[in-house]
């Protein structure tokens, strides 16, 4: 894979506006540096409603079943109010390569970093909600310099983050229509506008939803997608689990499992956020715009959270800042309206389901990485039943829902191996 000259790479055009207007200055497509900066009033406005905060009574039950936990909840948010800092997220983002472009008239926000090595893979990594851009800083380094991390120069990848609409620095769409389907078409050009002729894709989450989107579009390059939460359950079994059980007859024992799991954690009230995203995204708003401590319970009820020990673990990874810094992101921008609208716009589509996310109409390369503590574990017969050129499938050893965040370097691993035979195949690259 030629890399473009330098001279030839991108038309660029100076802006250090964290929310800038792109479409008033000048042709939108050009892609034009960024930085992100929030004023000392938004950090401090933040701080005064924390200490602000109106706190419930106690929860009745000794585990998370009703939600957050006040004890934790509260020390939490006592700490992103009187100690967590921002400004090193800020400077976390700012020494990394930004840019915004518009897209059919919304401002992108992408971290892009190019890998020294020659024949490096470009690949557009997307995150989820409650994420951000943030999940994957620390998968850059291995990605793009894989020698200096146990890996092969042969396996360099070029990295592409962008931020959704509606999340973080990107801009919020004033209209509707903006569903993983038209998201896919955005990246597409986005890729075609930093040059690539052929690529690949990966994501989890939404992310899932929007790759899966571009490879189904078969979008000119693509070359290949890895997926971490792949749709694979099939239609029998997602009609049973529709009705709640019983599990259809025939099924191995590791498809048993899988069911048994999905419908108890639907039966747990685990997807009950998806529910309220889904129906009333606009009524969930106002409490996520207008209160810290709301935001952070209401995003800590994700079940990619629920083995998180807010922070008593300095092992564990996401940190406590880490965590904060993905919810001040939220927070700063106020796009935690905007970014939950992402759910109405899909609602009714399940992103497990093969069925709902048409996965038999993808033709390229799929690769697939379970990790065992996400929301489910897809048996490999379900993956290759929904994606007819599966060409990898790996059951990890450990992580969960937010792998790149909470296992970066085995992440980091499984994307090399998952476009290792595309590349010495050349299909498509």
């Amino acid at each position: 894979m030629k890399r473009l000259p330098a001279a030839l790479m991108i038309a660029l055009v100076l802006s250090t506006s964290a929310l800038a207007d792109t479409a008033s200055q000048g042709d939108p497509k050009l892609i034009r540096p960024f930085q992100a900066h929030v004023s000392e009033a938004a950090i401090a406005n933040l701080r005064h409603r924390i200490a602000d905060t109106r706190w419930p009574d106690q929860e009745t039950v000794p585990d998370a079943a009703q939600g957050a936990n006040l004890v934790q909840l509260r020390e939490l948010v006592r700490y992103w109010g009187t100690t967590y800092n921002w400004r090193k997220a800020e400077a976390k983002l700012n020494a990394l390569p930004q840019y915004v472009t518009n897209i059919d008239g919304v401002d992108i926000h992408f971290i892009w970093v190019r890998s020294k090595q020659p024949n490096a893979l470009p690949v557009i990594v997307t995150h989820g909600w409650p994420g951000s851009v943030f999940e994957f800083a620390k998968v850059i380094g291995p990605l793009t310099d894989p020698t200096a991390y146990g890996g092969s120069a042969a396996d360099a990848f070029d990295v592409v983050i962008p931020s959704i609409p509606g999340y973080g620095f990107s801009g919020k769409p004033t209209g509707t229509g903006w569903d993983p389907d038209h998201i896919a078409r955005v990246w597409a050009e986005l890729m075609h506008r930093l040059g690539y002729k052929s690529y690949v894709a990966q994501g989890g989450d939404w992310g899932a939803l929007i790759t899966s989107a571009m490879a189904r579009q078969a979008q000119p390059g693509l070359a290949g997608i890895h997926l971490n939460l792949p749709a694979t359950i099939p239609p029998e079994v997602a009609a049973a689990l529709a009705t709640g059980g019983p599990a259809p007859a025939g099924l191995s024992e590791a498809e048993l499992a899988t069911f048994n799991a999905v419908l108890a954690f639907s039966k747990q009230g685990n997807s009950a956020y998806i529910s309220m995203l889904g129906a009333r995204p606009q009524t969930i708003g106002y409490g996520v715009t207008d209160s810290p401590a709301f935001l952070a319970a209401f995003m800590l009820g994700h079940p990619g959270f629920a083995g998180w020990s807010y922070g008593a673990n300095s092992k564990q990874t996401p940190t406590k800042d880490e965590v904060l810094d993905d919810f001040s992101l939220y927070w700063l921008t106020n796009s935690a309206a905007s970014s939950g609208r992402l759910y109405w716009e899909n609602m009714g589509k399940s992103p497990l389901f093969a069925a709902a996310q048409r996965t038999n109409e993808i033709a390229i390369p799929v690769a697939v990485t379970v990790f065992p503590e996400d929301v489910y574990r897809p048996p490999e017969t379900w993956a290759r039943r929904a994606y007819r050129n599966l060409i990898y499938f790996h059951e990890a050893d450990k992580g969960g829902h937010f792998a790149a965040w909470e296992q970066p370097q085995l992440f980091s691993e499984e994307l090399r191996a998952a476009f290792r035979s595309l590349r010495q195949g050349g299909k498509g690259l």
